[in-house]
């Protein structure tokens, strides 16, 4: 039994819940079906049927095709790729590497030397979400994140059946 109702998780998805219950909800231990209301309450947000797998940030997740696939999808259903890819190779980069650039962000004397830094701003190539930003140095490769062991967390963390892969 969930300590919580689908409606409150779903307020949890959409960032609308009162502040004391989140504060409720982040401090005490999590039950066995607070993954699953979660996962149920992000399906019924967007307008694919693929089903979500595991969330990796406000409007990504890994889902599962109809092929029985893990992808990394949007929101807006734009596919980037295969879940242990580096989506971000996949994604519109803006690089914002001059002084012109930079002062969009931080007034003129607070902006970084783009000699030492530059901001790069990963967007869905579809509806144009924003989904990260990271601040290396101008030669450093796109970073890969991390790859989630989807595996062990549907059996060590939530258990529940680990949703079929094709191989």
């Amino acid at each position: 039994m969930s300590t919580y109702t689908n409606e409150q998780v779903a307020h949890l998805a959409e960032g609308t819940l009162d502040w004391e219950t989140t504060f409720r909800m982040l401090s005490m231990p999590k039950d066995n079906s607070r993954f699953k209301q979660y996962v149920e309450a992000l399906q019924k947000k967007v307008s694919f049927k693929d089903k979500i797998v595991l969330p990796l940030a406000p409007h990504m997740y890994i889902v599962q095709t109809a092929k029985k696939q893990w992808v990394i999808k949007c929101d807006c259903g734009h596919e980037f790729c295969d879940y242990t890819d580096n989506w971000k190779m996949h994604a519109h980069i803006y690089v914002r590497d001059t002084e012109e650039a930079m002062t969009e962000v931080y007034p003129k004397l607070m902006a970084p030397d783009t000699q030492w830094q530059v901001y790069r701003e990963y967007y869905c190539p579809t509806c144009g979400t924003l989904h990260d930003v990271e601040a290396p140095t101008p030669w450093y490769p796109v970073i890969h994140d991390f790859e989630p062991d989807i595996e062990a967390f549907y059996k060590e963390w939530v258990g529940l059946p680990v949703p079929e892969r094709a191989s």
